[in-house]
């Protein structure tokens, strides 16, 4: 074992046993100080049963000797002293040793039993002095300069705490940076028209890109042989369109005027609302909102009671900070949604237009197509997958699929209490994943569904799964939801806050 694995192993245990050491010297001065008490006890034993003249009192003393210098060295290893100090203690110990070895040598028949060997006491003498020395006079000759050191020591330690500080609230910019980036991004994602994704005539997928007006601005220009392929590439153009620039070719075409007018590269800035939230006790004695319009209609509902009204209040400022950047998140009958975690991580996950989670990637990412990638994986693999379902500690069955390198794809994210609710699960997600839309969620989404009715609804959810606000009403097709959807968009934001 080298020098430095040995020291590494035994400040080691001197962290496990004892504490955070500065410095090595502080571990050192420990053991050695430990060793003197050790040995002298030892001498101390052996000298009780020993005889006069015999060879177990010379070990006895020979022992106890060695035990108390190194019993008074090891505290003063330990102090923060100068290097001339610790060489000064070591010379000590070696005096003291060379003392002992005299010792052994003249015992008993050179030892004078009155007085002992003046020789060997003189040379013991003078190595704990020496010890003495290395702690107490050492320091005090070189205090100036001990002093210069500290003084210098402390500065440059202060000054790497203000780069660090420096480089933390760097970090702490970056980072609120990047949110407001994002945060622009998605405001200038906004759009007033909507992707469709259809089935045309020669069973080939295909998307289109339709105004709220009616007007067709964008199409796929190629079909598709499978659903999800379709979905990738409207998610393509949902990225790389914002920000992309323009090559006019040659000759160039005149500018669509009224096309330019349809699709504003910003949204509108936001109008004065037209509605007012309302915070009310119903007959359950629990708090609830609603968003009244001006003309009387309710434009949502919080779906949920609360205990206090004030909670009431606080899930009415989320809709309010959440709602006007929120994207659409349509549900046929299900969806995976991208987001980020409270830890910054990106995930995944499968909802049913119920707003069951039927699936999720049981893991994080650090970047959003790491995320995207894994929804691809599983898009893919999906229908021929080998599902493992089991059951857990608790009692519950649940199910997970692992790649061919053992690492989680995906799970259930719940339990069920029986194993054919848990083997149903696996076949809904069998069915529904690979054909599933998939949809980048900011801070909220909003989902559109058809109920068990027919009718179309809608419903904000947070990105940490909670429902924070819904439609509270049917719509009898797809657009007119869309349209409800819009007005709590515009509205919502800026509106009062009355309590009844």
């Amino acid at each position: 074992m080298s020098d430095s694995d040995s020291g590494d192993a035994l400040t080691g245990f001197y962290e496990r046993q004892i504490g955070s050491a500065q410095t090595a010297d502080e571990v050192y001065g420990y053991l050695v100080f430990a060793a003197g008490l050790l040995l002298g006890v030892l001498g101390i034993l052996l000298f009780l049963p020993s005889e006069p003249a015999g060879a177990l009192r010379q070990y006895a003393i020979a022992v106890g000797a060695v035990g108390f210098a190194l019993l008074v060295a090891g505290p003063v290893v330990r102090l923060p002293l100068q290097r001339a100090a610790t060489i000064a203690v070591y010379l000590g110990v070696l005096l003291c040793a060379a003392a002992v070895a005299w010792f052994l040598v003249v015992f008993p028949g050179d030892w004078p039993v009155a007085t002992g060997h003046r020789g060997v006491i003189a040379l013991y003498v003078l190595g704990v002095a020496v010890i003495g020395a290395g702690g107490v006079v050492v320091p005090l000759v070189t205090s100036t300069r001990s002093t210069e050191e500290t003084a210098a020591a402390t500065a440059d330690r202060d000054a790497s705490e203000r780069r660090l500080e420096d480089v933390e609230t760097e970090l702490d910019a970056a980072e609120r940076a990047r949110d407001e980036l994002e945060s622009e991004l998605a405001a200038v994602r906004e759009s007033r028209a909507q992707f469709e994704l259809y089935e045309d005539a020669g069973g080939e997928y295909r998307w289109r890109l339709r105004h709220r007006n009616g007007n067709v601005v964008a199409t796929s220009g190629e079909g598709y042989t499978a659903k999800h392929n379709a979905q990738k590439g409207m998610q393509s153009v949902r990225r790389n369109a914002l920000g992309a620039a323009t090559i006019h070719a040659d000759p160039a075409e005149p500018a669509d005027e009224d096309a330019l007018d349809d699709l504003p590269l910003v949204p509108a800035p936001a109008e004065e609302s037209q509605a007012t939230f309302e915070v009310f006790e119903d007959a359950g004695g629990e708090y609830r909102w609603r968003l009244v319009h001006d003309n009387g209609n309710v434009v949502a509902d919080s779906g949920e009671g609360y205990t206090r009204e004030r909670d009431a209040e606080r899930a009415i400022e989320g809709v309010k900070a959440n709602a006007a950047p929120a994207a659409y998140l349509t549900f046929d009958p299900a969806s995976f949604e991208l987001f980020r975690d409270v830890a910054g991580e990106w995930r995944w996950r499968l909802v049913h237009q119920n707003g069951n989670v039927l699936a999720d990637g049981g893991e994080g990412y650090s970047r959003r197509r790491d995320a995207r990638r894994a929804v691809d994986r599983l898009q893919d693999r999906v229908p021929d997958a080998e599902f493992d379902v089991y059951e857990d500690d608790a009692g519950e069955y649940r199910w997970r699929l692992r790649a061919a390198n053992g690492n989680l794809v995906a799970d259930s994210g719940e339990g069920y209490t029986r194993r054919g609710e848990a083997e149903d699960a696996v076949e809904r997600v069998r069915e529904y994943a690979p054909d599933a839309d998939a949809l980048d969620v900011g801070s909220a989404a909003f989902e559109v569904y058809e109920d068990a009715g027919g009718d179309w609804r809608w419903r904000l959810r947070h990105r940490n799964g909670e429902i924070v606000a819904t439609s509270g009403e049917g719509y009898s097709s797809r657009s007119a939801v869309h349209d409800a959807v819009e007005r709590v968009k515009e509205n919502a934001p800026g509106a009062d806050v009355e309590a009844e």
